[in-house]
C-alpha cells in the first residue's frame, strides 16, 4: 500500500502539506488532516478553537483538500486525508477529490472531544457501525481508496466487529490508536482482510516490533511526526521490521 510502511499521522490544525514534505525522506505516507467538511463538524470545530486547540477551519474545506493535496504532487509518498463529517454526503466530494489526486481518504472515527460527538461524528461513528459502513461505502463507490481511523478502549465497542464492517463496505484500511490496548492489533488484523496500521507511542525499536508482532501491516508517528530524530529512529526499525521480503 506504501513503502516504507511508516505513515505520519493526522495532526489538527498542524498536519498539512509542508508538513508532509518535511516528513517525506521518512515516511512512505502521510495523513493530513483531520478537517471538519460539513457544518456540523465545523461548527464543533469553531467550538474547539474558542478553548485554544488547533483546527484547519478554511473557508472552503474541500478546496483546501484539493489544495493541500495538489501540493504533494512532487513528493514521494502517497498522500492521505482524514476527514470528519457528521453527513455522509460531504465525504463522497472528498472521496472523489483523494481519488483525483491518487490519495487515500481517511473517515475519522477517532476524536472524543465532546463537540465532535455531540454532532455524531468522531468516536460517536465506533458506536454506529452500520453508519460507518454506509460513509466507507459511500467513498469507495466514489473511486478513492478508503479506511478509517479507530481507537481502542471505547466502552461498548467490539473493534473487530467494526474492523467487520468497514471491509464489508469497502475499506481498503483501518488505522488504530491502540491507546494502552497494544494486542487489539491482532484481534483488528484477524478480524478483516485490512492493512493495519499501528499507532500509538511508536517510537523505537521496541514499539515497531511489538506492533509488527501483533501483526500490524504499517505503523504511524504522531505528535513526534515533526521529529527527525524520533522519525529516522522509527525509519529503520520498519525498514528491518516491515520491508517488503522482511520473514
Amino acid at each position: 500500500m506504501f513503502e516504507p510502511r511508516l505513515a505520519l499521522a493526522s495532526l489538527s490544525g498542524a498536519a498539512d502539506a509542508d508538513w508532509a514534505r518535511n516528513g517525506a525522506d521518512y515516511a512512505g505516507a502521510a495523513f493530513l488532516g483531520g478537517i471538519a467538511i460539513d457544518p456540523e463538524s465545523r461548527a464543533a470545530a469553531r467550538t474547539l478553537v474558542q478553548r485554544d486547540r488547533e483546527e484547519f477551519l478554511p473557508e472552503d474545506p474541500l478546496a483546501f483538500v484539493d489544495r493541500e493535496l495538489a501540493a504533494l504532487e512532487d513528493v514521494p509518498l502517497r498522500p492521505a486525508f482524514n476527514v470528519r463529517s457528521a453527513t455522509v454526503d460531504p465525504v463522497a466530494d472528498a472521496a472523489r477529490i483523494c481519488r483525483e489526486h491518487d490519495a487515500f481518504l481517511e473517515i475519522n472515527a477517532h476524536c472524543r472531544q465532546e463537540e465532535l460527538c455531540a454532532v455524531g461524528c468522531g468516536e460517536t461513528l465506533l458506536r454506529d457501525a452500520d453508519r460507518l459502513a454506509e460513509y466507507v461505502r459511500t467513498a469507495a463507490d466514489a473511486g478513492a481508496t478508503v479506511g478509517v481511523k479507530v481507537r481502542a478502549e471505547v466502552p461498548g465497542v467490539d473493534l473487530p466487529a467494526v474492523a467487520r464492517a468497514i471491509d464489508d463496505a469497502g475499506a481498503s484500511f483501518v488505522h488504530v490508536d491502540a491507546m494502552d490496548s497494544e494486542p487489539v492489533i491482532a484481534d483488528v488484523s484477524d478480524a478483516a482482510d485490512l492493512f493495519v496500521i499501528a499507532n500509538n507511542e511508536v517510537r523505537d525499536d521496541a514499539s515497531v516490533r511489538e506492533y509488527v508482532e501483533y501483526g500490524a501491516d504499517a505503523v504511524s508517528v504522531g505528535r513526534p511526526s515533526d521529529n527527525p530524530v524520533v522519525l529516522e529512529r522509527v525509519h529503520d526499525a520498519v525498514r528491518r521490521r516491515l520491508a517488503v521480503g522482511t520473514p
